[in-house]
């Protein structure tokens, strides 16, 4: 019995590493930016599908991949705000308006790209072997590219924690996250550092995307339950906060992990009902402000 406990806690945490990535760069477009990304999935989606194509088309190493797919989405994220979410800004008569406005946008965008996917690669459920080696761990029994993909996620996580805290990029997108106007009288240039953040949040994307495909298959269609995933762990950390979004990830990674345990179909569910009782007890949630 103590072996099974410790085996599904390891595997929640294991989980959790993951989900905490992927909730980071929402958090970070939503409390910076003003824009719940609903097509945050598909930026997970391409990130997965591109590195799967280039592990058996060229036989490209998937830790290769991460820099690659990351500079990619963020170049792709900076330019979808560049061009879409800044004209919705400056067209938006309020923030609510644009806050509306630009969640109906990233709807359309999740459907475009979704569709341009299932174009390019097909509706197969696609995966390939990378790191599957056994590795025993306290009596346990996991695969070695799981724990890989932990110890990337949490060095990728604190590395952009530290980013946003002791660099000069970083404090001005926390100054346009606290006072958008004031900031911009200080010297930030507010269009830049919003589509920074945009361009971060789906780099953050792509590069779990990546981490995804090392450890489950992936199919052009994945994006919409890790968008459900990522906008649950936001709200159950605190929107905007990033330690909010690693606490979150790992509450919901031990949760996950054990329903799964006990009813595996059971797991989208209890997420649901985690977020419901969120909302009515502490809408803010465990590190909001």
């Amino acid at each position: 019995m103590t072996k099974i406990l410790l085996e599904v806690l390891i595997t929640g945490l294991l989980l959790g590493g993951l989900y905490a990535l992927i909730s980071v760069g929402l958090s970070l477009q939503y409390g910076v930016a003003r824009i719940l990304n609903i097509s945050h999935g598909e930026f997970i989606m391409l990130g997965a599908m591109t590195t799967w194509t280039l592990y058996t088309a060229l036989h490209v190493n998937p830790l290769l991949s991460l820099i690659i797919c990351g500079p990619l989405a963020l170049a792709l994220g900076y330019l979808i705000h560049r061009t879409l979410f800044k004209r919705l800004l400056a067209s938006s008569a309020s923030p609510a308006i644009f806050e509306s406005n630009s969640m109906l946008a990233a709807f359309g965008l999740m459907f475009i790209l979704q569709n341009i996917a299932s174009i390019a690669w097909g509706p197969e459920i696609r995966g390939y072997s990378y790191l599957s080696i056994p590795v025993h761990f306290l009596g346990t029994l996991f695969g070695a590219n799981r724990l890989l993909t932990f110890g990337i996620a949490i060095v990728i996580g604190l590395a952009f924690y530290l980013f946003l805290n002791l660099t000069r990029t970083g404090k001005a997108i926390r100054a346009a996250a606290q006072d958008p106007a004031t900031a911009g009288l200080m010297g930030v240039n507010i269009n830049n550092v919003l589509a920074l953040c945009f361009g971060l949040g789906a780099a953050m994307a792509g590069v779990a995307g990546v981490l995804i495909s090392m450890c489950y298959p992936v199919y052009t269609v994945m994006g919409l339950e890790y968008t459900i995933i990522a906008i649950i762990v936001v709200v159950l950390g605190g929107l905007g906060s990033i330690p909010g979004s690693f606490l979150g990830g790992f509450i919901l990674g031990l949760v996950g992990s054990v329903v799964t345990f006990l009813e595996p179909g059971l797991a989208l569910v209890a997420y649901y009902v985690i977020f419901i009782i969120l909302l009515l007890i502490r809408p803010t949630g465990l590190l909001g402000r």
